[in-house]
């Protein structure tokens, strides 16, 4: 009996070390996230199952952003170039927490800016709402003199070629961090 408890107690330990080992916060068996339906910037209907096969960075900002959503966008760009040519297994995903000015016209001009590969979606407030609830994500309107801001969560969602939740990096983590997780993720 005890040999089998602790024959159990090192595959556990094993099974543990085995894990890859992330720099963001690892989300594995995370009990959040899941699919969605929005519009990317080409006007198409999307899924997030559309992007299964491939490992998904998934970031949720606005367009008019001051500083957040560029930083990251420009972070996530500058992994892909590290990652060079595993970088076509990642997607690049940033969804619009801001679908009253964020129209799939605007995000065709901003996203690709950062990368030609990168996709935008939008949706309804209805759909936008339902993606953010299911990823945890907080944004809210600030009115300002000359219109509006929107404050939200600013960290971005790794997901698995299988669909899984499995990291999230904090705002300014930097591309090392972006590529070093990517990769891994990659060779899963």
């Amino acid at each position: 009996m005890i040999r089998r408890l602790f024959c159990l107690m090192v595959l556990a330990l094993l099974a543990a070390c085995s894990r890859p080992a992330f720099q963001g916060s690892d989300l594995t068996g995370a009990s959040f996230g899941g699919d969605f339906q929005l519009v990317d910037h080409t006007g198409k209907a999307r899924l997030l199952s559309d992007y299964r096969g491939k490992v998904v960075a998934l970031f949720f900002g606005y367009t008019h952003c001051p500083d957040v959503c560029p930083t990251t966008m420009a972070e996530l760009s500058a992994a892909m170039k590290k990652l060079g040519d595993k970088a076509g297994e990642v997607q690049v995903l940033f969804v619009s927490v801001d679908p009253e000015r964020d129209t799939p016209q605007l995000l065709a001009q901003y996203v690709p800016a950062f990368d030609k590969r990168f996709v935008g979606l939008t949706g309804t407030p209805q759909q936008v709402s339902a993606a953010t609830e299911r990823y945890k994500v907080i944004y809210q309107r600030q009115n300002v003199a000359d219109g509006y801001t929107v404050d939200h969560t600013a960290g971005t969602y790794l997901i698995d070629r299988k669909g899984r939740l499995r990291v999230l990096e904090n705002y300014g983590a930097g591309p090392e961090v972006f590529a070093h997780d990517l990769a891994l993720l990659i060779e899963e």
